[in-house]
């Protein structure tokens, strides 16, 4: 449907509207070299020339809609600010929908008026994307002062006035006049014709006599070309045309007129007979379908019928299979705990069972037996150790005491 009111469109706008946005295309480009786009933006961003049907979205262009819209919004950007608007020049990798809001509000701005969505911008070709660049470029164009004027074309002669102001050319009705108001002059030229060929035989028999003799022209190259260009205005024939001719169109139309006519009779009966024999072959089709139609009527309720018991079907399983699904997952969930439980009581057992720590504490409480016993022998011997010292400082004491009683008595004699 949306096809058909399309091709709707285009037939009411007429059967050249498709290829006006080839005219645009071309005049948009005209403007943008007036406003020097190659320096200002092409060699700025390193981009090729444009073709003069770049932004023209046909199947026989070839084209890369990522490029189109790039050099889009460059070009448009670059249009606003000749215009007089501040506009930031967009990036490759900008958001696209905002880049072209961005534009359409520059162009509202404008007092353009705009009836068509953003997104017919995003393809970056199309009869939108020719229209905004081409009004951009018109604003651009405004403010530098910049107008386009109508072309003059020179006032051109008709032939039939060349030809009347022309002495030197030739109708074909003077040169029948002349031929028959002079015969004279035809048999002078008859005459000489023949003095011609006598001279030509002259010459040929003089050439056979001297074979050997290069022959040369002894007339003059510049009178030759003088001669040349006097004749040649008299060689040009032009056919007068006749006041008439429209007479014998209309002498043509009504023959075919009256051949239409006859032709149209003899096709109207074959067209007649081919309708009559197309309708009772629509007839027999329709009948044939009824009957058909008739005959499989049981098989249809059948076939309806088992289609709505293979829905029934299709919903019961579809509620089992969710059933399932949910039996599942609840399964795997117990699964899961019950492994863990198993690993805790293997680990436990292994635990439980194994001799390996009583093994260990034995040797351990030999070990500190064995260092019980190493250290009540250095107790023992550390007592010993003390006990001597002891014993020893007692006799050191003891002898101190005995020297200094024996000391006592020597000393009171000499006293």
């Amino acid at each position: 449907m949306a096809e058909d009111g399309r091709r709707g469109d285009e037939e009411d706008r007429g059967p050249g509207a498709a290829h006006q946005l080839f005219v645009v295309m071309e005049c948009l480009l005209e403007k943008l070299k007036v406003l020097n786009y190659e320096e200002e933006v092409l060699a700025k961003h390193n981009m090729k020339n444009m073709s003069r049907h770049y932004f023209v979205s046909s199947p026989y262009l070839a084209c890369n809609s990522g490029e189109q819209f790039f050099m889009f919004t460059i070009i448009a950007a670059w249009l606003i600010n000749e215009a007089g608007r501040p506009f930031t020049e967009p990036q490759e990798y900008d958001e696209p929908n905002a880049t072209v809001s961005n534009i359409l509000a520059e162009l509202r701005a404008f007092g353009v008026k705009v009836d068509f969505p953003p997104s017919k911008l995003k393809s970056g070709s199309g009869e939108h994307v020719c229209f905004v660049l081409d009004r951009l470029a018109e604003e651009a164009l405004k403010r530098k002062g910049f107008s386009f004027r109508r072309p003059n074309y020179p006032t051109e002669t008709t032939e039939e006035e060349s030809v009347l102001e022309d002495d030197a050319e030739l109708t074909l009705s003077k040169v029948e006049e002349e031929m028959i108001e002079e015969p004279d002059e035809e048999e002078e030229n008859v005459m000489d014709l023949e003095a011609l060929k006598l001279r030509t035989t002259h010459t040929e028999a003089e050439s056979s006599s001297k074979p050997d003799e290069i022959l040369e022209s002894t007339v003059d190259a510049a009178e030759w070309n003088l001669e040349v260009e006097r004749v040649l205005a008299q060689l040009k024939v032009t056919i007068r045309t006749d006041n008439k001719d429209w007479r014998i169109h209309v002498d043509q139309m009504h023959q075919h007129k009256d051949g239409i006519k006859s032709s149209l009779k003899e096709a109207k009966s074959y067209l007649d007979k081919l309708q009559e024999d197309i309708g009772k072959t629509l007839e027999k089709v329709g009948s044939r379908e009824k009957y058909i139609n008739n005959q499989l009527e049981h098989l249809i309720q059948e076939y309806r019928s088992a289609q709505a018991k293979l829905s029934e079907a299709k919903e019961r399983y579809q509620q089992a299979s969710g059933g399932v699904t949910e039996r599942t997952r609840v399964l795997a969930e117990i699964s899961e705990e019950l492994e863990k439980v198993k690993q805790e009581m293997e680990e436990k057992g292994s635990s439980m069972s194994d001799g390996a720590p009583v093994v260990k504490i034995k040797q351990s409480l030999t070990k500190l037996k064995q260092e019980i016993v190493q250290m009540d022998v250095r107790i023992g011997v550390v007592e010993h150790t003390l006990l001597q010292a002891k014993l020893k400082e007692k006799s050191n004491m003891t002898r101190d005491m005995h020297a200094t009683n024996i000391s006592e008595p020597v000393a009171g004699p000499f006293a």
